[in-house]
């Protein structure tokens, strides 16, 4: 009976070159996104995170308390029509959450995955790369210690709007 062949240490994978396009790599977009002026906001702390939303919310505020002038009965409970107004303009700063949070959430499932789906020339042809193993140790670490911190803030923040917009709509109604 012959000895069966060794079996190399390494996957065929790692001796293969890397078909997938560098920008489809889940460590480039997770670049992409750290540099991006958008996605960076959480990166840093949750303070990065809290004043560009404060700031969003500051400017669609006019524009809510605008609109809300258009109803009869608040316009006659000025309390009843600032908190209504406030409620309202919350609904821009928890979009921009749900987008961020949309965008590191699709970039961890990528990291933490054993392949990567590419696309070579177009939608039509997606194809699959089984990652070689120092790749999935790098991206397990990067997933674990850079994007989930990042994922937790956009939830707390995520909460702490839901929060206020329930607490504003209890108020509205109690006025």
């Amino acid at each position: 009976m012959p000895a069966p062949e060794p079996t190399p240490d390494l996957p065929i994978a790692e001796t293969l070159a890397c078909p997938v396009p560098p920008e489809q790599r889940p460590l480039e977009q997770y670049r992409e996104l750290q540099q991006s002026w958008f996605f960076t906001w959480p990166h840093a702390s949750f303070k990065g995170l809290a004043v560009p939303l404060v700031r969003s919310w500051l400017i669609v505020l006019p524009l809510t308390m605008l609109v809300a002038t258009g109803s009869v009965p608040l316009r006659h409970n000025l309390p009843r029509l600032v908190v209504a107004g406030a409620v309202a303009g919350l609904v821009v700063p928890l979009l921009m959450l749900l987008r961020q949070w949309l965008g590191w959430t699709n970039l961890q499932k990528r990291l933490m995955a054993t392949a990567v789906d590419y696309e070579e020339s177009g939608w039509y042809d997606g194809q699959v790369w089984e990652k070689p193993l120092a790749w999935r140790e790098q991206d397990l670490l990067v997933a674990t210690h850079e994007v989930k911190p990042v994922l937790e803030r956009l939830q707390q923040a995520m909460a702490i709007t839901a929060a206020l917009m329930l607490v504003g709509t209890s108020l509205c109604q109690a006025l």
